[in-house]
């Protein structure tokens, strides 16, 4: 499906906004314990960012990794995100699928309180391209 400029623009907005209010739900699941539930939040805030940042770019991809590997050549290998930010997402990308589906993996609070600024700045980050 093609999109117009206008929908792209509508999609890209409602992403962003998504990335925004699930950034804040993160809060309420740290205080109540929920560690697990925060970094899967955390992932999927970040999530909702890097695919609006795509498909402001024209990039459609149909999955999670296709979103991270896309997200990492297009953006992180061209220079227009840092290293780091590709790392983080890679690292988040791990601790969220860990969390959600493995065995006895819990997270704690500091993997959370550790995780929450980094998240902030990404989602900070692709903002910024998406305003250039």
């Amino acid at each position: 499906m093609t999109m117009t400029d206008k929908q792209r623009e509508e999609i890209v907005s409602y992403r962003i906004q998504s990335a925004e209010a699930t950034l804040e739900e993160v809060k309420s699941h740290r205080e109540n314990g929920f560690y697990n539930t925060a970094v899967n939040r955390l992932y999927y805030a970040c999530f909702y960012a890097a695919n609006a940042l795509l498909i402001a770019n024209g990039i459609e991809v149909k999955s999670h990794e296709g979103v991270r590997q896309k997200l990492g050549q297009l953006f992180v290998l061209t220079g227009k995100l840092t290293p780091e930010h590709g790392k983080f997402y890679s690292q988040l990308f791990n601790k969220r699928s860990t969390g959600d589906y493995d065995d006895f993996v819990n997270h704690d609070l500091q993997t959370v309180d550790n995780l929450f600024p980094r998240a902030v700045d990404f989602i900070k980050s692709i903002k910024i391209l998406l305003q250039k």
